[in-house]
């Protein structure tokens, strides 16, 4: 009772949402996207913020609060993302959506991007201290950099060596140029990856899951949402739904389910990260257990303790990952474990014995359950 109460009482949420638009500045680059930040690098920054009345430029309500610095995917304005700031403002984070590198030609600088979303990270701190800012004393010290597809490998570029964010989140994160793969070991806060099964645009064994096991994270997770769709993590976007149409297939669910499981564990994730909620973590995980295999499998290399920088723990890599034939898992002799393919179906149900044949699987990411853990692989 008293988890479903919890849960209830953060998705109502209990603030309006206030709207600013404000340019910020890179002197040391160009480009960009808007104007009035001054010389050099504009990125116009669309902000939502806890206020105590809706509308643009109201007064924010009582407080600080955390700040997600979010990135659009490919073609993809700010404004397809409405059903994320629609629900995390309401709860208390400010949102901040960075407007460059929207375009199809010419064709977007992801390394740009990534820099542009690590800055006003940094610089969103700023208007904390600024008087003349409607956010003035009510910024949190704690941030976190969260991106969907090309935003989301952007956030990976985003956040390599930066240590000062306190997690990134990825929804359908797509490999970019330079690469978020190659990145992705540099980057050591908690992450969250979430993957749509059916996704074809960014297809899982291709882009999510390398650039989740390059994640030198020692509390990261990857959810696979069963029959989840790339672009269904936004609103409706014609180019999004476009390029959808013509690559993804098998697509089982609603945009408003797959929207509904990721905001399931996400929710309880962010409220333990960035505010500090010890109980929300431990919730965290009994949600991540507690899911149906039909609807997502996760995997979390995170361990039951009220402080994420205190982690200590020795992760077991499968391997090889990718495979071709046999897969060395780190099993106790005799462990019970289940092997299901990315629609949730099971494959194999056995007690492991050292080693475990895979050579009849087809081409495709697997999901290994047992009482040890969750895990993801790749089969060759």
């Amino acid at each position: 009772l008293f988890f479903i109460a919890f849960v209830c009482t953060m998705a109502f949420g209990q603030y309006q949402v206030g709207h600013t638009t404000i340019t910020f500045n890179d002197p040391s680059r160009t480009g960009g996207f808007g104007s009035g930040g001054g010389t050099g690098r504009q990125i116009q920054t669309e902000i939502y913020y806890p206020a105590a009345a809706a509308g643009d430029n109201v007064a924010a309500s009582t407080g600080t609060f955390p700040v997600i610095v979010f990135g659009h995917g490919f073609a993809m304005s700010w404004d397809a993302y409405t059903n994320i700031w629609e629900h995390f403002v309401p709860m208390g984070y400010i949102m901040a959506f960075p407007r460059t590198e929207g375009s199809l030609v010419p064709s977007p600088s992801h390394s740009d991007f990534g820099l542009d979303l690590a800055l006003v990270e940094q610089l969103i701190q700023g208007q904390n201290t600024t008087s003349s800012s409607i956010l003035y004393q009510h910024v949190s010290a704690n941030a976190a950099i969260m991106g969907h597809s090309m935003g989301g490998g952007a956030t990976i570029l985003a956040a390599q060596n930066n240590t000062n964010i306190k997690t990134i989140v990825g929804l359908a994160p797509a490999e970019t140029s330079p690469s978020a793969i190659s990145a992705a070991p540099n980057v050591t806060v908690p992450a969250v990856i979430y993957s749509g099964s059916s996704d074809g645009v960014t297809p899982p064994a291709d882009h999510h899951v390398p650039i989740y096991n390059g994640l030198a994270s020692v509390c990261k997770t990857f959810v696979s949402i069963i029959g989840g769709a790339h672009c269904y993590f936004a609103n409706s976007n014609f180019n999004c739904d476009f390029g959808e149409a013509t690559s993804s297939s098998g697509i089982s669910i609603t945009r408003e389910q797959q929207q509904a499981t990721t905001f399931a564990s996400l929710d309880l994730w962010l409220d333990y990260i960035l505010k500090g909620n010890a109980s929300s973590f431990n919730a965290f995980l009994n949600e991540l257990n507690s899911t149906p295999a039909s609807e997502a499998i996760p995997e979390t290399t995170c361990t039951s303790t009220a402080i994420v920088s205190e982690l200590v723990l020795s992760f077991e890599e499968l391997y090889p990952n990718p495979v071709e034939d046999q897969l060395i898992l780190p099993f106790e002799p005799l462990t019970s474990y289940h092997i299901l393919d990315a629609q949730g179906k099971l494959l194999i149900q056995d007690v492991f014995n050292g080693v475990v044949d895979v050579q009849f699987l087809e081409k495709g990411v697997y999901f290994i359950r047992s009482d040890r853990g969750n895990y993801t692989f790749i089969k060759n």
